[in-house]
């Protein structure tokens, strides 16, 4: 990832406010990676209602390497579909140009894109619409594309097949290729796998109460990248090296992460992994105060420090705020 300097970075987001109208208005429903009013819930709730229809052999991939591989002139062609100001064109070449410093030198590529740069999402969006717009939902299934994260809903093994082969041949077209180790494709059967998108493990299931156990849909809860994620992220924060720190400084900053990962989290049904991601900050504070009192055997020591205070020394709780999704309901509940 190279990251432009704060120059370039304010250079890049007038830019895209001057294109991103120009081109959101011929993006097509199928693409959701920042977009506006668009978000990766938006796709997340297309996997649901295609199932519920029963679209259920999915096509996962990605794209390997997007934001070396991409082409310069090819990615110019595709804005000049929709730009014709020469001054803007000269001025998305000289941003593509710009140099990586390196060693002490800076190197100049005629492909690739600077990923940490805010026009990046965008001229992502303008190039692969080319594949949106060449895909035939009839023939291939629902594609459901966010940047370059892809997944297809098919009907069939037969028609998920077709579809996986058509999506290396239209982005061979674009002189790109999809990433191997994370292309499959899987059957959603109950008792069978799951797929992983956007963060979230998708998989069908029984429902588990009496008025819903005759319905079989597909729940999404963390995947387990994520809730790793999640407990190093604790783990991090209630490091033994912070132990002198006041344990309200502590729980604050649990608290500033569990309330931004369960915010994304929530629109799901994650509430047992919230209960036990919870619980593990709960189990390292009280590790961090049996260590701060130098009581280095004496876990449970800390952990009735903790249940003894009224509200867990102010850790939040994470209990009554999912929403589970539906189909053909907004993700939002």
């Amino acid at each position: 990832m190279s990251i432009p300097v704060v120059g370039d970075r304010v250079v890049q987001a007038a830019v895209k406010i001057v294109l991103e109208p120009i081109f959101e208005a011929q993006f097509l429903p199928c693409s959701f990676g920042f977009r506006p009013k668009r978000s990766t819930h938006d796709a997340l709730q297309v996997l649901v209602d295609e199932s519920w229809r029963g679209n259920r052999w999915v096509v996962e991939t990605d794209i390997a390497n997007w934001f070396s591989a991409i082409g310069h002139e090819k990615l110019m062609a595709a804005v000049e579909e929709r730009v014709s100001d020469q001054g803007m064109l000269k001025l998305l070449r000289a941003v593509l140009r710009a140099g990586v410093m390196a060693g002490g030198s800076v190197r100049r590529e005629v492909t690739g894109a600077a990923q940490g740069g805010p026009l990046s999402p965008l001229l992502c969006n303008v190039y692969l619409h080319r594949l949106d717009r060449a895909w035939d939902t009839n023939a291939h299934g629902v594609l459901v594309r966010y940047c370059d994260d892809l997944v297809v809903m098919c009907r069939s093994r037969r028609q998920a097949e077709a579809a996986l082969a058509r999506l290396v041949v239209l982005l061979g077209e674009l002189g790109l290729e999809v990433k191997e180790s994370k292309t499959r494709i899987v059957h959603l059967v109950e008792g069978g796998k799951g797929v992983d998108f956007l963060g979230f493990h998708n998989r069908l299931v029984r429902g588990w109460t009496p008025r819903s156990a005759h319905l079989v849909f597909l729940a999404r809860w963390p995947s387990r990248k994520a809730v790793q994620h999640a407990r190093d992220r604790i783990r991090s924060i209630t490091a033994r090296h912070r132990m002198l720190l006041p344990t309200e400084h502590i729980v604050g900053e649990l608290n500033l992460f569990l309330r931004g990962w369960a915010g994304y989290f929530r629109y799901g049904n994650s509430a047992l992994l919230f209960g036990q991601i919870r619980n593990y900050a709960l189990s390292r504070l009280a590790l961090l105060l049996s260590k701060r009192g130098n009581r280095r055997h004496a876990w449970g020591w800390g952990m009735a420090q903790v249940l003894a205070s009224p509200d867990h020394l102010g850790l939040i709780s994470l209990d009554g705020i999912v929403v589970p999704p539906r189909p053909f309901r907004t993700w939002k509940g």
